[in-house]
């Protein structure tokens, strides 16, 4: 856990708070804090989940931040205030479509569990949702196209909104922690289908190695080693996703993330024609990746 936390440090100091564990939950209800007291108790709480070592006490906490969250939410300003200083992640739709928070609960086994406030707004009414962790029951993520009570569950930090044929795809970009040896990237894509949030869109196209599959991914899911670090961004210039590539320790090891890691060359996803295409050795050294850019090998990737 130690490195990962190092990991996040670098990667994701926004969201640092979220590899100790710290979203999870208030014991303060909405009455008495008036207009300026609920990111004050909010804070409180979320910190303290810290020194919670069980997982009944961090559902309870989660739940107690749910009741603070939903009328915060359910105000008429609620797009607009500010979650600054708070120990939680909140991702804007650059439209004003939706406001998505998350938070996550670090387990006592290394494992977490997510959970997710979103708020949608269609330009005629408002809706909250509730977003459903429910990973362990989705044994093929990139396969399935997911809903509210049905979330693969992930901590969002950024959002690159894309359209075809007159609709909006909403790509998120997520960290999620899976296991003391494992951790995950998630770019995700969210939509709205009849008012109704929905998870997943065959809008990826694979690497050329894989192109032979009948299905596109709804979402691409990148595992690697807890103690390494992988970069995944959207590129400020235009709609494209950077990210590192990854490259197993040793040949026979491919196929185990623990063993996956970074080789200091870089992939991304470029959005053309309706679909995020792969392409392979990209030029990142005009992104600020966090790490040394070298020229992409082209043979014997096997170190990270």
């Amino acid at each position: 856990m130690t490195a990962v936390l190092r990991m996040m440090s670098c990667r994701l100091r926004p969201y640092l708070l979220a590899a100790h564990g710290l979203f999870a939950g208030a014991c303060f209800g909405q009455e008495g804090l008036g207009n300026d007291g609920w990111p004050a108790a909010l804070t409180a709480e979320l910190k303290a989940m810290a020194d919670v070592r069980s997982e009944a006490a961090q559902d309870s906490l989660s739940d107690r931040v749910k009741a603070v969250l939903r009328p915060v939410l359910e105000g008429d300003a609620a797009f607009d205030l500010s979650f600054a200083g708070i120990p939680i992640t909140v991702v804007d739709a650059p439209d004003g479509r939706f406001r998505l928070i998350t938070w996550n609960l670090a387990r006592p086994d290394g494992t977490h569990r997510y959970e997710a406030m979103l708020l949608a707004n269609d330009g005629r009414r408002r809706t909250i949702h509730e977003l459903r962790d429910m990973t362990g029951h989705i044994p093929a993520p990139e396969a399935a196209e997911l809903g509210p009570e049905n979330w693969y569950g992930a901590l969002y930090y950024d959002v690159v909104p894309v359209k075809q044929g007159g609709r909006t795809w909403y790509t998120l970009l997520g960290w999620k922690g899976q296991s003391r040896v494992e951790t995950r990237k998630v770019i995700e894509v969210l939509s709205f289908r009849a008012g109704r949030p929905r998870f997943g869109a065959p809008l990826f196209e694979l690497p050329e190695g894989l192109r032979d599959r009948r299905i596109r991914p709804q979402r691409r899911v990148f595992a690697y080693a807890a103690q390494a670090s992988m970069s995944l961004r959207k590129d400020p210039a235009g709609q494209r996703i950077v990210f590192d590539h990854l490259a197993p320790s040793r040949p026979d090891l491919a196929n185990d993330p623990a063993f996956l890691g970074p080789d200091l060359s870089y992939d991304a996803y470029t959005w053309d024609k309706g679909l995020w295409r792969f392409q392979r050795d990209v030029d990142a050294r005009d992104l600020d990746m966090d790490r040394p850019w070298n020229a992409p090998p082209k043979e014997g990737r096997s170190k990270f």
